[in-house]
């Protein structure tokens, strides 16, 4: 099984909060929230496979959610929280329908149920195989960011840390992904926020969450696009401290 690697932070015994990054990003990408999170919560932050210090896999989101179970059951950690990017937060929807007994919360942050056209994300994959990432990071950075947002360069640092062929795989991975069927069976409550100008998964991919998912609640984040927790980092972090308050 793929390693992921990983990072906690916050007081030993606190309830452990799991973060997931998104595509194109590393764990770094949770910086902003990190002080605010571990004042109450371990936080246990980890790299997508591929991505910053983790192994490439070649597989499904089930699989990443595999290696994530994987994680916790190396670091002996039963019950936990989990908020997620984009891709990090479909493994968070997997997580919590695969194995409802382990997600006691669910923060699912510019993200999706089915990221779009499947054969958009092998079009992607095929040409990061063959040209790299570099010559696509400012078409990336204008869909993770208004224009108006000027700090893309945390941004790009953390894309120069991803391995080509394991964001090509991650692609395969958002291509098969489909769960929008299965979104009732998710019994975590749930906190859905979306950026009011995301065009990588707009808003109404956040509607299908929060409207499949029993009890879910939606924030819309106004200002932001993808990266909503970097590009407007206070609105995204209140709402998930208000929502972990009110659950283990």
């Amino acid at each position: 099984m793929t390693r992921l690697h990983h990072r906690l932070d916050g007081p030993d015994g606190a309830p452990v909060l799991v973060l997931g990054p998104s595509l194109g990003t590393t764990m770094d990408l949770w910086e902003p929230q990190l002080a605010a999170l571990t004042a109450g919560r371990r936080v246990l932050r980890y790299d997508l496979p591929g991505h910053g210090g983790s192994g490439v896999l070649h597989g499904t989101v089930g699989d990443i959610a595999a290696a994530v179970t994987g994680l916790l059951d190396t670091l002996g950690l039963d019950k936990v929280a989990y908020g997620g990017v984009s891709l990090g937060g479909a493994v968070g929807t997997t997580l919590a329908i695969e194995h409802p007994e382990r997600i006691t919360s669910l923060v699912l942050c510019c993200t999706s149920a089915r990221f779009g056209d499947p054969a958009a994300w092998h079009d992607r994959a095929a040409k990061v195989r063959t040209g790299g990432l570099e010559p696509l990071a400012d078409t990336f950075l204008g869909r993770w960011f208004t224009p108006a947002y000027a700090g893309t360069g945390s941004a790009r640092a953390m894309l120069a840390r991803v391995d080509a062929e394991g964001y090509a795989a991650c692609c395969e991975a958002l291509a098969a992904f489909d769960v929008r069927d299965r979104l009732g069976e998710v019994r975590a409550p749930t906190l859905v926020v979306a950026g009011a100008e995301d065009v990588a998964t707009p808003l109404d991919h956040a509607e299908t969450l929060a409207e499949g998912i029993p009890g879910a609640r939606l924030v819309v984040v106004p200002g932001a696009a993808h990266l909503a927790n970097l590009e407007r980092p206070e609105p995204v972090t209140y709402a998930m401290l208000r929502h972990l308050e009110g659950t283990p």
